[in-house]
């Protein structure tokens, strides 16, 4: 059974403004979420709850509900300013 994505609505407004290229690459890797949700390359974050994506210079963070199967998105954004 897939898992359902959530965006929060700062995610949603980091992902509009990322660069058409990015942008097509992340919704890539969203819609293969639902199917395998610790795809390889997935890494636990440090000094938080959540997972992040390398994509390039690019990441994607998110929290995965197991029970509830969902994943939510909580921030898509350049390395230099994600993890702030």
């Amino acid at each position: 059974m897939a898992y359902g994505i959530f965006l929060k609505r700062s995610a949603e407004k980091e992902l509009r403004s990322l660069p058409a290229k990015i942008h097509n690459k992340i919704i890539e890797i969203l819609v293969s979420l639902k199917e395998n949700p610790r795809p390889l390359g997935v890494k636990n974050l440090r000094g938080r709850e959540g997972y992040r994506i390398r994509i390039g210079d690019y990441r994607i963070l998110y929290l995965i509900d197991d029970h509830e199967r969902k994943i939510e998105i909580f921030s898509l954004a350049h390395r230099r300013e994600v993890y702030r």
